[in-house]
């Protein structure tokens, strides 16, 4: 059974550390949002909004009834949602979602996607707990489905890391049952069903689900994922194993996990990377964190990427706003304050202005000759990005201004150093053998053509 092929085309992976784990006592969060490779996303500042009893509200496939208030939320949302995969509200909430595969089938009827749960969360939620209740009563109600991917039809269930400055809960779904755990400690969460026997919570036609089932044990527990897991599609992602593969990497950070160790995570190739300067993602056959596209099934990348501390009253987001951590800076973000320009909200076609494209055409540059392009960037980026952290440090006891100031300087540093990097790239490329192998040229520059690139990467 296990050996039937299955593709997926959109994977993520999320993280939180809560403290005695945290080095300074701050819950941080981090997340990887990996869909198909012309699938660029947009880092948008959303303000608070008000509306009028009874105003209704489109998501991305269904109405439902609109609230009276809002939170202002930092998104970053596929180009073509309404929802978003991952984000931030003025309140301090942090969401990011993963899809989940079960072996009762998703719904393909359109109703709540993932990623609309995420935004309604972050919106009109200012609490881990409140957006809970937000993201079930709104699932029991209007229930999830619908086409999830860009050029491929996906569907799938989801499941949510939500977060705040004092705690966080694991959220899985399948259809409209749900589950949930609260966060001791470590907590990772790829694509694949992870809540055992212990939960905090759980809907009662789940709990009904179990007792017709004859699921519980001499204790009267359960165990969702087990039962659940859909054992076919979870070898195909790799779920469980990145799942694992992260609180590996953290563990042994135990209180002493800092920002630092989050992004290192995000960046994390594999253990089939691990000691091998000149690893590429045609090397590696299972998928990763830091998830690069190659040929066949393992046609998704790492698009975009968000990391937060939680620190109360100096809660500063980190975004890359493009794909590839590894090849990335992370770009401090405030809520509340405004984004720095950084170009027209991408599509799926290239587009020079936009900063997510201009990357974009150098991180396909660069795997052609991946470990050697990977060990110039990587010191000029962990440097540059220390230098990020501390002048943002400094400047939250300066106001607001003092605040936006550094976030400009820290940008404008960004896309400096990622401009450097593109001519770089670009101009030693044709003096090295391509590190895709022919088969994952050829899949790159179908992928390539249908963006609208001029010159061939």
């Amino acid at each position: 059974m296990a050996s039937r092929r299955y593709s997926v085309s959109a994977m993520c992976d999320t993280l939180t550390a809560l403290p005695p784990t945290t080095a300074t006592g701050a819950v941080l969060f981090a997340k990887n949002s990996d869909r198909e490779r012309n699938e660029a996303q947009c880092l948008e500042s959303r303000p608070a909004r008000q509306s009028s009893p009874g105003a209704r509200l489109r998501l991305t496939y269904i109405e439902i009834d609109e609230v009276v208030a809002t939170h202002a939320c930092i998104l970053s949302r596929p180009f073509w949602m309404w929802g978003a995969e991952m984000g931030a509200n003025d309140a301090g909430l942090v969401i990011g979602n993963e899809a989940m595969h079960a072996l009762i089938a998703p719904s393909r009827r359109p109703a709540l996607t993932g990623m609309d749960l995420v935004r309604l969360g972050l919106e009109r939620a200012a609490t881990a707990a409140q957006a809970v209740q937000v993201i079930t009563r709104l699932l029991e109600e209007h229930g999830q489905g619908g086409n999830c991917g860009h050029l491929n039809p996906f569907h799938y269930h989801n499941g949510f890391i939500i977060a705040d400055p004092t705690e966080a809960y694991v959220l899985e779904t399948v259809g409209r049952y749900w589950i949930v755990e609260k966060v001791a400690g470590v907590r990772a969460l790829s694509n694949a069903l992870s809540i055992g026997e212990d939960h905090h919570a759980a809907s009662q036609a789940l709990l009904d689900l179990a007792s017709a089932e004859n699921w519980r044990n001499a204790k009267g527990r359960f165990d969702f994922a087990e039962r659940l897991i859909d054992p076919v599609k979870d070898a195909a992602t790799f779920g469980r194993g990145r799942c694992a593969r992260a609180t590996s990497l953290l563990a042994p950070r135990a209180g002493r996990i800092t920002l630092d160790d989050m992004l290192n995570v995000l960046r994390d190739h594999g253990s089939e990377a691990d000691g091998d300067a000149q690893w590429s993602p045609r090397k590696t056959k299972v998928r990763s964190i830091c998830m690069h596209a190659a040929h066949g099934a393992r046609r998704s990348q790492s698009v975009a990427s968000m990391a937060s501390d939680l620190t109360p009253n100096r809660m500063t987001h980190w975004f890359t706003a493009t794909s590839a951590p590894c090849l990335s800076l992370f770009r401090p973000v405030v809520a509340g304050l405004p984004l720095p320009g950084h170009g027209p909200p991408p599509t799926d076609r290239f587009d020079p202005e936009s900063l997510w494209w201009r990357h974009e055409q150098m991180h396909r540059a660069a795997l052609n000759r991946f470990g050697d392009v990977l060990a110039d960037i990587a010191p000029e980026r962990d440097a540059l990005e220390a230098g990020f952290r501390n002048r943002m440090a400094k400047a939250w006891s300066g106001g607001d201004a003092a605040l936006m100031q550094a976030i400009q300087h820290c940008w404008d540093e960004a896309e400096k150093a990622e401009t450097r990097w593109l001519s770089a790239v670009t101009g030693a490329r044709a003096q090295s053998p391509d590190a895709r192998g022919r088969s994952g040229a050829l899949a790159w520059a179908r992928l390539n053509q249908a963006a609208g690139f001029k010159k061939a990467l």
